[in-house]
């Protein structure tokens, strides 16, 4: 009886030493658990980029519209004919000390 419960009580510790140390080990999926969150946001973040780069494609795509307001917006172009006139907000506190 005495050789049983040793033997038990051996395979307990075996058990508890796995569970709590070796691999597959509580501390260990934790931390995957914690790794799988970080990489599922870094997807979420990269999937909103994608969709964003996506919606710009088809609209260079479908048409010169939105490709003549990139041009207009990034590069500051004008088309031919056309005049630019650009407003500088006057400095008050100067206008009003003179």
């Amino acid at each position: 009886m005495k050789i049983l419960i040793g033997i038990l009580i051996l395979l307990l510790i075996g058990l508890q030493y796995k569970l709590w140390l070796g691999d597959g080990s509580l501390s260990e999926v934790v931390q995957l658990s914690n790794e799988l969150d970080l990489q599922k946001e870094k997807l979420r973040v990269l999937e909103q980029r994608n969709n964003i780069l996506e919606a710009q494609v088809l609209d260079l795509q479908n048409g010169l519209d939105a490709f003549e307001e990139k041009a207009r917006n990034d590069l500051g172009m004008i088309k031919q004919g056309e005049t630019f006139i650009q407003l500088i907000p006057s400095d008050k506190s100067k206008s009003n000390g003179q």
